[in-house]
């Protein structure tokens, strides 16, 4: 308990130092934020409204990070939402987003809350729910490829959709670093595709997530490959990259 808490006060204070910033989004309308507790007799509810206090400020907070982290400014092409319908609900799982066009539904398990808080650490539930939240929201506002299929039948663009997701969440502080799995492939998708991405961040472009997702809209049809070589140079290549990351974090030895 006590090495988790000095754990989440370093990762505060990198945060504070490496996230972006959000101040160019104070006034760029999120979305109208529509909370509703459909689980109120549940553990997890009462978790939820202790450590939450006030759930819409809290939601359109963590949507001004991920709008920064996807995007240079709200000048960029960014998907419209009128509204957001976030809800707590006693169901298995953990979250999702769902809904087309410009009205997004997202579902918090309270029973997810609940297992979260097991020896009643406060602190490891909000955390939790913090990089769950940041997940999906950027599902909410990130663009998708263009020219192949979609998430339903094509792996690339789920990928890219889950990858994106966690990448958002690891450069905002949402994971701890034990949470990177080892090994894998980059078409994994989620954390294994999100700490990559992440990194090609760290060590090759400051501004790579914001290139890669716009490179949804420039590279047509979509690929991996095809969008490292946009965001990176034509020498660039994905299964290079994934190597060298690979070594470069310990997962292959020399």
């Amino acid at each position: 308990m006590k090495k988790y808490l000095i754990f989440l006060a370093v990762m505060a204070t990198a945060c504070a130092q490496t996230a972006p910033k959000n101040t160019d989004w104070l006034g760029y309308n999120v979305g109208n934020i529509i909370f509703e507790d459909q689980a109120k007799e549940t553990e997890g509810s009462k978790i939820y409204a202790n450590i939450i206090k006030d759930p819409e400020a809290y939601i359109s907070e963590q949507a001004r990070d991920v709008l920064a982290t996807l995007y240079y400014s709200p000048a960029d092409s960014i998907p419209p939402v009128d509204n957001i319908y976030y809800t707590l609900e006693d169901v298995d799982g953990i979250s999702a987003k769902g809904g087309e066009g410009r009205d997004a539904y997202v579902f918090y398990s309270t029973r997810h809350i609940e297992q979260s808080y097991a020896g009643q650490n406060t602190e490891k539930v909000l955390f939790e729910t913090r990089g769950v939240l940041l997940h999906e929201l950027t599902h909410v506002y990130q663009l998708s490829p263009q020219g192949i299929g979609n998430y339903d039948d094509d792996r690339v663009v789920w990928c890219f959709i889950e990858g994106m997701a966690d990448a958002v969440r690891v450069a905002n502080g949402g994971f701890v670093p034990e949470d990177r799995p080892k090994g894998g492939n980059y078409m994994d998708g989620y954390r294994t595709t999100g700490f990559f991405l992440v990194w090609l961040r760290d060590n090759k472009d400051p501004d790579f997530l914001k290139k890669f997702n716009a490179s949804t809209l420039e590279v047509i049809p979509w690929s991996f490959n095809g969008a490292i070589k946009h965001v990176l140079g034509e020498k660039a290549d994905i299964d290079e990259l994934w190597h060298e990351y690979q070594v470069a974090v310990g997962d292959i030895k020399l």
